[in-house]
């Protein structure tokens, strides 16, 4: 398995791969974290392409999974505010958003998890209530449960985790 940052030509891959997350989101019982907003919006997924921080998976030169890591001081203003806990450390922070895999290979989110981590060593994440596949991988890979935090894409609070 290869991570490199996402180039323009890998636009409609993702945008695949996200319609798929999409619907294995309902299929499992998760039904309000993307597909309610057809989250994340292409707009978006174009930003983090031309910004460096988009990244994809691939195996055999096909794109199997994308993610978007950013990592600084105070870079997601949706966790200053953590309720019903705390965070661990105040330092610099990596952040993954939007992970999400075509379903085609095993191990993708343990995968993303350790290469996030050995570039910035001190990770926050956060997912919905239902999304219990990407709350397992979390806890498995020595992610703290933290509180709720609120996104602005809906109303719907989300888990918190981080891992120092």
């Amino acid at each position: 398995m290869e991570i490199r940052k996402a180039k323009r030509e890998d636009l409609d891959r993702i945008l695949a791969i996200y319609e798929r997350a999409r619907a294995f989101m309902v299929s499992a019982g998760n039904p309000r974290q993307w597909a309610a907003s057809n989250w994340p919006p292409k707009d978006l997924i174009e930003e983090d392409i031309k910004a460096g921080r988009s990244y994809v998976m691939t195996e055999g030169g096909v794109v199997h999974a994308v993610f978007c890591l950013i990592c600084g001081h105070d870079i997601d203003p949706t966790y200053r505010k953590i309720e019903d806990g705390a965070w661990i450390g105040n330092e610099d922070y990596g952040v993954i958003h939007r992970l999400a895999s075509d379903g085609e290979i095993r191990g993708i989110g343990n995968a993303c998890l350790s290469f996030c981590y050995e570039k910035c060593g001190h990770l926050r994440a956060d997912t919905h209530p239902d999304n219990k596949p990407v709350q397992k991988i979390l806890t498995g890979n020595g992610f703290r449960y933290c509180g709720i935090i609120h996104v602005q894409e809906d109303n719907d609070p989300r888990y918190a985790y981080e891992k120092l």
